[in-house]
């Protein structure tokens, strides 16, 4: 009987094998009519396919309805979101119940095949009986894979099942399929605890925005707006559509669209940007394209069109086990008639590469989760692989190699004043502002330790400048512009101050007393305090670490000397960087794109690896497949230790599913070694290959200390802890652009 078993199971792996092959020659004939592979598909190929996508549309269509019905009503947002997450949870839980019914019956048939071993011989057979029929679910699996023409893991599965129940071994068949579904049951539970996290972190909220209507302020669901719309922006607030300033005045922050270091003006008649973020003042906005038509929109509408429709995560493991399992299957059909039954059943348990299905996904699960707990997030787990493949690093300057929040630099006091009295009337004007130049003014007044004495009157000329009355004195503080408007005097010797401040990236902050000019506050572009030590890493590391910017040469050359890049490109527009990224990966380079802006996000696409600041713009971490969740470049230095101890994991992995298997061919053809012991060296193994799985887990959840991951730094470098380190104002005349 047992010679019919290995028979049918060896052909049927040789069958599926030339079924696939004449199913995927018929295909293609059907999909390419004339032999011509170059030709389009037929159209009646598409049938299911433009079904799919048909419910598809008709199911988007709905929910957008649905969701625009209960906009402006938070209590309903969130009902809906925890109805949507509920439905979700019940079929996940559904799977769960399946499994934990069918662990427990097993378990039952353990005892009652013990039951029978020991007492009543008849019980065996029926535990035997229902230990096949527990396994439906793999039967049915089977059949499935096997109409495809695929030889999978489930067919030795069922071979090795009826082998043992055909020789007698009956409580071994009721243990092997238990642990089976043990295995089954440590998978999934990874599975969850590693996904909640992620679900948790990327779950999004609908928003909505305030428009003008009839001289009244109404609140609306973003998707409601149309053109012509007159939507209400304030302080603080991102731009949500692409249109005309039709009253206010504004300073609005465009890096993450333009790549402009600096915040520009706005007043009446300028045009804005969808994604913008709006740092003072408030304006009202007439739309002119909204949704997918703005400038943003556009950009996401290419990354969608460019995107790859990625599958769901493939784990390597799985593909190794299916490919060892015809050879597993001829040989122990070969084995049968020459050893005897006993070995032949003992090279079914050989299990060369077999468990790697189960290793793989348990490996890349936890250290999902490890990355998670880190503040790293991972949305694609080939990225754990490629990160050891890469010898480039592209960092994009603003936003993510820099702060948003500037630094004083230096004081121009004239006249008969000191940086002090300056610093303190600049100081006490703002004190009261909360955009990013007002916050370094007062960070500077702080560290000084000056007293800001109280102001009488203040008239916010938001946008251009403020203007305050301290002790009967009339202080004004703003732009070049604001000081030309109330026809304050510049002297001509400001006019190379004014380069300087324009060639090194800084902003010039003019402080007039009385309608005289009494100096000016020079604010430099900061450094991330961590970003020089994480080049160092990566260079120590033999990457090659580059600058690409939209921001002006000067500026992003000193940027580049100042942190020891070995390139840089300057004055880039968004196509262009991918243009940039792509030419590496032509030159056989493999790149890894560091960016947080949504004129990152072609970038970001066009990288082998992209890696995106959390808190940057929806796109940019829609298209990055690492997220950096709290924003800290040091954990770039994480993410490489972490993913080098993923790789080692696999290789052990690699190393426990093969080895078992050279001991148990061994011992069967030269100790004569039977189904126990075959049994005992596969089941050793995997208590030392899931222990291998699982350890790097139990050693970071007992680890209080987020940072194990980290290198040692010895380097000497300031602490994460400072506030920002200004770019060296003498650059290097040697580091020259990157003109490739």
């Amino acid at each position: 009987m047992l010679h019919v078993v290995l028979a049918i199971g060896s052909a049927v792996a040789l069958g599926s094998s030339l079924a696939f092959r004449r199913q995927s020659r018929t295909l293609r004939r059907k999909r390419y009519p004339m032999g011509n592979l170059n030709a389009e598909p037929a159209p009646n190929s598409q049938g299911s396919r433009d079904l799919f996508q048909g419910a598809k549309k008709k199911f988007l269509a709905i929910r957008k309805v649905f969701a625009i019905s209960m906009g402006g009503t938070q209590e309903r947002d969130e009902q809906f979101q925890r109805l949507t997450a509920q439905q979700g949870k019940y079929s996940t839980n559904a799977a769960n119940l399946k499994l934990d019914r069918r662990l427990n019956i097993s378990i039952a048939l353990v005892g009652l095949a013990a039951v029978g071993t020991f007492f009543y011989t008849p019980l065996l057979r029926v535990a035997g009986m229902v230990t096949l029929i527990n396994n439906l679910p793999v039967f049915q699996e089977l059949s499935r894979n096997l109409r495809k023409g695929r030889i999978t893991t489930e067919l030795l599965e069922i071979v090795s099942q009826i082998s043992l129940l055909v020789t007698g071994y009956f409580f071994l068949a009721t243990v092997v399929c238990s642990l089976a579904l043990l295995d089954l049951k440590i998978l999934r539970r990874t599975e969850e605890h590693s996904h909640k996290q992620l679900i948790d972190r990327f779950s999004q909220k609908s928003h909505s925005i305030w428009v003008f209507v009839d001289g009244t302020e109404v609140e609306i669901p973003l998707e409601a707006v149309r053109k012509n719309d007159f939507v209400v922006v304030n302080a603080g607030e991102v731009i949500p559509v692409d249109g005309m300033v039709v009253e206010g005045i504004a300073t609005i922050d465009q890096h993450s669209l333009t790549g402009e270091s600096q915040p520009v003006e706005k007043e009446n008649g300028a045009a804005v940007f969808a994604t913008t973020l709006l740092l003072s003042g408030r304006i009202l906005i007439q739309a002119e394209h909204t949704g997918s038509d703005t400038n943003a929109g556009k950009i996401g509408h290419i990354l969608e069109q460019t995107q790859d429709f990625k599958e769901n995560l493939r784990l390597r493991g799985k593909k190794i086990a299916d490919g060892f399992i015809a050879p597993t299957l001829f040989v122990s059909s070969l084995t049968l008639p020459f050893l005897g039954p006993s070995p032949a059943m003992a090279i079914l348990w050989s299990g060369f590469g077999y468990d790697m299905k189960l290793y793989g996904p348990i490996s890349v699960l936890n250290f999902l989760h490890i990355m998670a707990k880190n503040g790293i997030l991972i949305k694609d787990g080939r990225s754990l692989e490629t990160l050891q493949q890469l010898d480039t690093v592209v960092f994009d300057k603003t936003g993510t190699l820099t702060v948003d929040l500037p630094k004083l630099g230096q004081i121009y006091p004239l006249a008969s004043y000191d940086e002090e009295t300056l610093l303190t009337y600049a100081a006490a004007a703002e004190h009261r502002q909360s955009h990013p130049i007002a916050k370094a003014i007062l960070n500077a007044a702080q560290q000084r330790g000056l007293a800001l004495p109280s102001i009488e009157e203040a008239a916010y000329q938001v946008g251009y400048g403020i203007q305050v009355t301290l002790n009967e004195k009339l202080i004004q503080v703003g732009s070049v512009r604001f000081m030309k408007q109330k026809g304050i005097h510049l002297p001509a010797e400001l006019s190379v101050i004014q380069s300087e401040a324009l060639a090194s990236g800084s902003s010039l902050v003019y402080v007039a007393v009385d309608d005289h000019l009494a100096g000016v506050l020079r604010l430099d572009p900061c450094v991330r305090p961590e970003a020089k030590r994480i080049i160092k890493y990566l260079k120590a590391e033999g990457i090659s670490v580059s600058i690409i910017s939209g921001d002006q040469e000067e500026p992003t050359r000193r940027l580049a000397h100042e942190l020891g890049v070995d390139s840089y490109y300057a004055e880039t527009l968004p196509a262009q960087k991918a243009e940039l990224i792509a030419k590496m990966r032509v030159d056989g380079k493999h790149v890894g794109y560091v960016g947080d802006g949504i004129n990152d996000a072609i970038a970001l696409k066009a990288a082998n690896i992209s890696i995106s600041l959390s808190g940057s713009s929806t796109v940019a971490t829609d298209t990055a497949q690492v997220i950096l969740m709290d924003g800290d470049l040091a954990r770039i230095e994480s993410l490489f230790e972490i993913s080098k101890a993923f790789e080692k994991n696999m290789q052990a992995n690699y190393l426990n599913s093969m080895i078992p298997g050279v001991i148990t061919l061994t011992g069967v053809f030269m100790l004569h070694m039977g189904l126990v012991g075959a049994l005992l060296v596969y089941y050793t193994s995997e208590i030392f290959a899931l222990t291998n799985c699982m350890m790097p887990l139990i050693k970071d959840e007992m680890s209080e200390d987020a940072a194990t991951w980290k290198v040692n730094d010895d380097t000497g470098d300031d602490p994460v802890e400072t506030v920002c380190d200004p770019i060296e104002s003498e650059p290097e005349p040697e580091l020259v652009p990157d003109r490739t």
